[in-house]
Formats: structure tokens, C-alpha cells, sequence
């Protein structure tokens, strides 16, 4: 199974590793070309994995960093480099980014700016990577805790998405993707938010199942890329939910290190009230909304005034803002949604208290 994004192809399962088995194999000059980025978990729990279907690859390069968002930063890129640099990497070299998100996000940045540009491959391990990080092209770190305030747009090779690495994972981080794959169905397409609606954690546990959901979570994401590859007008949707979600992950990452799908759950309940209050949303969708994600998700219940002026002031470095007015991605309805939508501060601020 494959699908292309602007050159992006997609590979699931044992035709993924039948992919980049040929490709190594005819792409790769030398096997010391070829550098593996992982993790501490993902160097323990995945690695292996990843040799036993590939068996060359125990003789290429492994640069191994700390796991966690705190890792996300400009001085990991630095590390990475110059790992590269000594094990003498090339312009021709490959990197096999294999991890969740942090790992994705990191590898491809580091690919976009090493002597101008290597090749890379992503290999999500996490359900957050597989339906959202790893796909669309956008790569990048946070800068101290503004999130992804330094990146590129820098375009895999292709990606190799294996949903067996699923069940290895803790229900948090299961719960972290499954508030994306929700999101897709929020913004684009109500019948996938129903279905996801049905559906238990225990999904995972379904292989056809989880593939199939995956999927088509990943083409709702590739369709709305395809058609804004660089987020000038419709992609900016994706960021329903993360105007305030990723100023909440941003405040708490120091305090409590809240999950990315834990706050981005929090930012779509509080953008669906913003959506009912000034873009059409209707009460019953708003209460839909509010109803099932409450129920699946341990939503902070109180968040003090200091703390809504805080978010308020990282929501000033947003990059979707405009001419210093902080833009929201708001529903319509369930499965339509609105971009470039200026709402002011004092919504916002009534917002944490609905």
C-alpha cells in the first residue's frame, strides 16, 4: 500500500521493509553511508526489531540520543552533526529516523541543514508519528519552549510505517496519536470522527483494524498537504486545536510534562467553544465534541488567570499569526473547518472557564 505527497511515498508493514530492503541495497553506495537515529526506548525496543528484518543494516552507523520533548532543541541537532561528521558522512549519506515524533522531527532537521541536505527515511514508532508527525514535510526543534520555532520543509525519501511497534507502547501514548487521528476527523471528515468515535483503545490489538483506521487517517493528513505543501492557506486547518494546545504543552512541559494529544485534546475543546461562539459551530456539535473527548481524556479542570495570561503570550509566537493578531484554525461543523480566524483576547481568556 502506498501514497504520495508531493514525491512522499508511504509503505505499511512487511512491503515497507521490502522497500527499503531494495533500496538500501540500489540507493546506498556503502553500508557505513547509513546512519540509524534513535532513542534510548527505541534503541532497546525498536532497533532490534529493525535488524532482524534488515540484517545488513547491523553494520551501519547507530547515533543514539536521550528520549523526550526536552531533547527537541538546537543542541541535540548539534550532537547529531557531529556524530555525522565522525563517522565521516557524505552528502550521498542516508538516515533512518527511527522513533516517535521528537526523533522524526529532529532527524529531518538535521538531514535539511548537514552540508546542505542528506537523504532521510522516517520510521514512526509511535501512533502520534505514524498519523501526524512523521507526514507532510515539516521538520524542525522548539526554541527553549516556544514548540518547532526552528524548522524546514525537507521532503523523506519515502516513509515505512509498521504498526506492530504499537503494541509496545504504554495506552498514554496511544491516547497521545488517537486526539490526532480525532482531529482529522473533526476538520475534514465527519464520518471518520463517528467511527473513531466507536472504537476503544483496544484497536490496536485488531491488526486490520488499525491499519485500516491508520490509513485512512493518513490520507485525510495527505490530502489537505497535497494541496497546500507549504501551509499558505488550507493546510493551516491541521492546527485546529493547537493555537492552545501548544501553548499548554509549552507551559507544562517544564512543570508536568504534558502529553502533545493530552493538550492538543484540551485546545480542541477550547477552540470548539471559541467555534460556537464566533464561526457557526453549533451547541449540539460543541457539546458533542466536548462530551466524548472528556470522556476519553484526564482534562485539567481549573487553569488559574496567570496561567491563561502565560498561554496567552506564547500564543503570540504562533506562526500562523498575522500582523500581531493571534489566527485560529475553527470548526464549522463537525468535519468542515475555517482558517485565518482572528479572535480576541478576551474569547480566548473566556474559553478556559467554559
Amino acid at each position: 500500500m502506498k501514497m504520495i505527497n508531493k514525491g512522499e511515498f508511504i509503505y505499511f508493514n512487511e512491503e515497507a521493509y521490502d522497500v527499503l530492503r531494495n533500496y538500501l541495497l540500489h540507493q546506498v553506495d556503502s553500508i557505513k553511508n547509513i546512519f540509524i537515529l534513535v532513542d534510548e526506548i527505541t534503541h532497546i525496543h525498536c532497533l532490534p526489531v529493525i535488524f532482524k528484518k534488515i540484517d545488513f543494516l547491523k553494520k551501519s552507523n547507530v547515533i543514539k540520543i536521550k528520549s523526550g520533548e526536552k531533547e527537541k532543541n538546537i543542541y541535540t541537532c548539534i550532537q547529531i552533526c557531529k556524530n555525522l561528521e565522525k563517522f565521516k558522512a557524505t552528502r550521498k549519506s542516508l538516515i533512518l529516523n527511527l522513533g516517535g515524533g521528537v526523533i522524526t522531527d529532529i532527524g529531518g532537521f538535521v538531514a535539511s541543514i548537514f552540508k546542505r541536505g542528506i537523504r532521510f527515511i522516517n520510521i514512526p514508532t509511535t501512533l502520534l508519528g505514524m498519523v501526524d508527525a512523521a507526514i507532510g514535510n515539516k521538520t524542525g526543534v522548539n526554541l527553549d519552549s516556544i514548540k518547532n520555532e526552528i524548522g524546514s520543509f525537507y521532503v523523506p525519501e519515502f516513509l515505512v510505517i509498521d504498526t506492530h511497534f504499537l503494541k509496545t507502547l504504554p495506552n498514554k501514548e496511544i491516547f497521545s496519536g488517537m486526539a490526532e487521528m480525532l482531529k482529522h476527523g473533526l476538520i475534514a471528515d465527519k464520518n471518520f470522527w463517528k467511527k473513531m468515535n466507536q472504537i476503544q483503545i483496544g484497536f490496536i490489538q485488531n491488526e486490520n483494524e488499525c491499519k485500516n483506521l491508520i490509513h485512512n487517517s493518513v490520507l485525510i493528513k495527505q490530502k489537505i498537504v497535497n494541496q497546500d505543501p507549504k501551509e499558505k492557506g488550507l493546510r493551516k486547518i491541521l492546527n485546529f486545536g493547537h493555537t492552545i494546545g501548544h501553548a499548554l504543552e509549552s507551559y507544562f512541559m517544564n512543570v508536568n510534562n504534558i502529553l502533545h494529544g493530552i493538550a492538543v485534546t484540551m485546545g480542541m475543546i477550547y477552540e470548539s467553544w471559541i467555534s460556537c461562539k464566533i464561526n457557526g459551530l453549533s451547541l449540539y456539535d460543541y457539546e458533542e465534541i466536548r462530551s466524548t473527548l472528556s470522556a476519553l481524556y484526564p482534562i485539567k479542570n481549573k487553569i488559574s488567570d496567570l496561567e491563561i495570561n502565560k498561554l496567552l503570550l506564547i500564543m503570540e509566537h504562533d506562526k500562523k499569526n498575522e500582523k500581531n493578531k493571534i489566527q485560529f484554525s475553527l470548526l464549522k461543523e463537525i468535519g468542515k473547518c475555517s482558517y485565518n480566524c482572528q479572535v480576541p483576547y478576551s474569547l480566548i481568556k473566556e474559553s478556559f472557564l467554559n
